[in-house]
């Protein structure tokens, strides 16, 4: 008997984290199933734009801290620290709202949405700001870094991309996007990859996240409750497994949707 799901953590960040453990040894494929109803809804913060707009609400993050510490594969370096001011005065970026308007415009305009060969989808900030492609985790690797280089906090989200037509069907990938935060406007919601694919959008989504999307887990170098034996997770979007103490590889995922009535 397999009871999936039943078994809920709750992580640094207040991330519930669903856990499913079998009462017996699993003789044979071993399915678990998450059904979750969310609500979409657009995330907006008008403050970015329009410093006399009223900024939307948010219980006080007790990890600030965190989010201005450097990831793994997002150091914090004097190469990067470097980079990052030469963006903002370049700009003539002086407050910190400014300096975050600059670096998002500096990726949206020198960063190629493009996931052809290898290196790209780790976050891995040297990798991008060299090759100048890839894909969200890449772009966001550069915002993230630059603003917190320059002491702006950054946090990264990650989870799955949904249709802007309603219906049902079947998620292809994850998609991950950034906030950053200012003491005048709290926390502005940043899309640098979408902003790139979609150039309309482009001033949009510097203080917005569109409601086509649903957040998995916010962060990187994720250490699971309880600990995991393996290493701190990169992002945390896809399933993870363990047995025997050791990682489990190449788990079968599959994602659906369904839009229902309110």
């Amino acid at each position: 008997i397999i009871r999936a799901g039943e078994v809920v953590h709750r992580d640094a960040d207040g991330k519930d984290i669903p856990q499913a453990k079998p009462e017996i040894a699993a003789l044979g494929p071993l399915t678990v199933t998450l059904t979750a109803r969310v609500t979409r809804r657009e995330h907006l913060n008008l403050r970015a734009t329009d410093d006399q707009a009223p900024a939307e609400t948010e219980a006080k993050d007790p990890n600030l801290q965190r989010w201005l510490a450097p990831d793994r594969l997002v150091p914090l370096d004097a190469k990067i620290k470097a980079q990052a001011q030469e963006v903002v005065t370049k700009a003539h970026a002086t407050t910190p709202l400014a300096k975050a308007r600059a670096i998002y415009e500096h990726v949206v305009s020198t960063v190629t949405y493009d996931k052809t060969g290898q290196g790209w989808g780790r976050g891995d900030i040297y990798y991008a700001c060299d090759a100048r492609r890839g894909n969200c985790t890449d772009f966001h690797a550069i915002v993230i870094g630059y603003c917190r280089a320059l002491g702006i906090p950054a946090r990264f989200s990650i989870g799955l991309p949904l249709p802007a037509e309603r219906g049902r069907g079947e998620g292809k990938g994850y998609h991950c996007w950034a906030e950053f935060f200012t003491k005048e406007t709290g926390w502005v919601p940043v899309d640098a990859s979408e902003a790139a694919k979609n150039p309309d959008k482009r001033n949009y989504f510097f203080g917005a996240h569109d409601e086509n999307r649903v957040e998995f887990t916010r962060g990187r170098d994720l250490t699971l409750v309880p600990k995991q034996a393996g290493a701190p997770l990169n992002y945390f979007v896809y399933p993870y497994a363990e047995a025997d103490g050791k990682v489990v590889e190449n788990v079968e995922r599959q994602y659906t949707f369904e839009d229902v009535a309110k």
